[in-house]
């Protein structure tokens, strides 16, 4: 099968349509992680197991197609991310094993060092919830905030308890952080997004990057509870998991730069979920 790219509802029908009551059906996201899964794909076929790989451009339809049954598997969301869609639409889609994890760095056009950012230094972040933590989390490791002991799994801005530098924040939407570097100090974003928006020389100048394993943010191999069991879902997933040939479409994917990326499944510590977001 080819690799479909499904816009709408009308098109995802046409899309899976052609594909036979047997064959796995798994949605993702264009880029490094629709590339490695066709890669998947193609070394599944080779051991009997047909898989169609599904493309979307929307954030919300591989989570509804997989609740319909039009999928059997979806790609694309870290665990915070699956946990807000359950939660707000009462559902009960989970992870089944865990894939790549898209590292977060630190990068500034004025500023060569951390400790050259002046008081005050504006700092642009994501202003949604799970990603906004994850950018609190990486200037707590690179030691320029605290968070509160107490903050919930999801913290925001209130729930910082020290900021040395006075750092000021501004809030936007994640497309828009790459372009954020010519007006802001320091801009918290992946280097995937930098190497994305062609600014790739940049996205190899951050003054820090994120580390670790943990599964958490790292995207998730989802799919319907009833279907977790799924002899080809698992298939699907192991094959992935241990392919070389998907390992190195990932790494030249993240521009051959290991620091931008975890396979997190070479060293997991499983995901728990949320279950309260204050």
């Amino acid at each position: 099968m080819g690799l479909h790219a499904c816009r709408t509802f009308g098109l995802l029908a046409l899309c899976l349509g052609a594909a036979s009551a047997q064959t796995l059906k798994v949605g993702v996201t264009p880029g490094a992680l629709a590339d490695s899964a066709q890669i998947a794909a193609d070394e599944a076929r080779a051991a009997g197991l047909e898989v169609q790989i599904v493309e979307f451009t929307d954030w919300t339809l591989p989570n509804t197609a997989l609740v319909n049954g039009d999928l059997d598997l979806n790609y694309y969301q870290h665990q915070a991310f699956l946990d807000t869609f359950n939660r707000e639409n009462r559902q009960d889609l989970r992870s089944v094993g865990p894939g790549v994890r898209g590292n977060i760095g630190l990068f500034s056009r004025r500023y060569t060092t951390l400790a050259s950012l002046p008081q005050g230094a504006r700092v642009a972040l994501a202003n949604d919830t799970s990603n906004q933590t994850r950018a609190l989390e990486t200037l707590q490791e690179a030691g320029l905030i605290r968070l509160r002991p107490d903050a919930p799994r999801l913290a925001q801005l209130d729930d910082i308890a020290e900021n040395p530098k006075k750092l000021s924040f501004i809030e936007l939407a994640g497309p828009q952080l790459p372009r954020a570097l010519d007006d802001a100090d320091l801009v918290v974003v992946t280097p995937g997004s930098l190497v994305q928006a062609g600014q790739n020389e940049v996205a190899h100048q951050g003054l820090f990057y994120s580390t670790g394993t943990d599964t958490f943010w790292g995207i998730q191999f989802v799919t319907r509870a009833d279907n977790a069991n799924d002899p080809r879902v698992r298939q699907f997933v192991s094959i992935y998991q241990s392919s070389a040939a998907v390992r190195q479409r990932v790494h030249d994917s993240y521009a051959g730069e290991e620091k931008f990326y975890s396979l997190t499944w070479l060293a997991a510590s499983p995901a728990q979920p949320v279950a309260e977001v204050k």
